[in-house]
């Protein structure tokens, strides 16, 4: 009995931590040991007592005024943390979900130099296996709709260097070859946020990517479906947009609302 009473004491203490420390995160300055008492509707001399040991795990930083603030044990955790997201993992289960929307293959794929690499992919039962979407392939940039999405993240003397790198070759007659038509279309790129394959990189594929953003809210992946040219659906916009952003917000992204 006397340990039951132990653990849910011990809990409960956990639990006033939480909130302290949620009040003192929602807050753009430091704290009131009266506010944060108020906001938590803890007893001030309880708030304090944690507070005190919360001070001393340098969870927290107290201030001369008598005011609190998130300490620097907190950024060195969150750096951690930041540091052990495995992309990969974090996206799959919002791709088999995806997958199982649609019925189509979902492909993950980040940027190495002037290619883009596939990491991760769902296949589709009914779709033709194809070389280049096969985890761990690679193409070019300008040919796929991920990694329009990267150089569409690039100013234009970056996208010109990486034309002059590469030469821009084709792999299709609707490939891109020419610098001003991939201009053009990196410009519609960052308008919608939204990138395409049409047949570019292989004749009956057809592609459409969405960006997957850091806590940064830096592009570090982009996310794709893929599927014969017959069976595209454009109605796809709304859920390859929906589950990029889900997929975002998991890695730490928060969209600034625009004034």
């Amino acid at each position: 009995m006397a340990e039951q009473q132990a653990e849910k004491g011990s809990i409960q203490v956990i639990e006033r931590m939480m909130s302290l420390l949620d009040v003192l995160a929602d807050m753009p300055g430091p704290v009131s040991l009266k506010l944060l008492a108020q906001r938590t509707g803890l007893h001030p001399s309880t708030a304090h007592r944690i507070l005190a040991v919360m001070t001393g795990a340098a969870l927290v930083e107290r201030h001369e005024v008598g005011t609190y603030a998130l300490g620097i044990r907190l950024l060195e955790l969150g750096n951690i943390v930041k540091s052990r997201i495995n992309i990969r993992q974090v996206a799959l289960p919002y791709m088999q979900q995806l997958h199982e929307l649609i019925g189509e293959a979902v492909n993950l794929g980040i940027r190495h130099e002037d290619e883009i690499i596939y990491v991760e992919r769902t296949s589709s039962g009914c779709s033709l296996v194809r070389v280049v979407y096969l985890v761990g392939g690679r193409a070019p940039l300008h040919l796929t709709s991920l990694g329009k999405l990267f150089l569409a993240a690039d100013g234009l003397a970056e996208v010109r260097a990486y034309a002059k790198r590469t030469s821009l070759p084709g792999k299709t007659p609707h490939s891109l070859t020419r610098l001003d038509a991939l201009e053009r279309e990196l410009d519609k790129i960052r308008r919608h946020e939204l990138a395409y394959d049409n047949e570019e990189a292989e004749i009956g594929l057809r592609c459409i990517a969405a960006p997957v953003c850091n806590d940064e809210g830096r592009l570090v992946a982009g996310l794709s479906i893929s599927a014969p040219s017959d069976r595209y659906n454009p109605d796809w916009v709304t859920p390859i947009k929906a589950t990029a952003s889900q997929i975002s917000r998991a890695l730490g992204y928060r969209q600034q609302l625009r004034k």
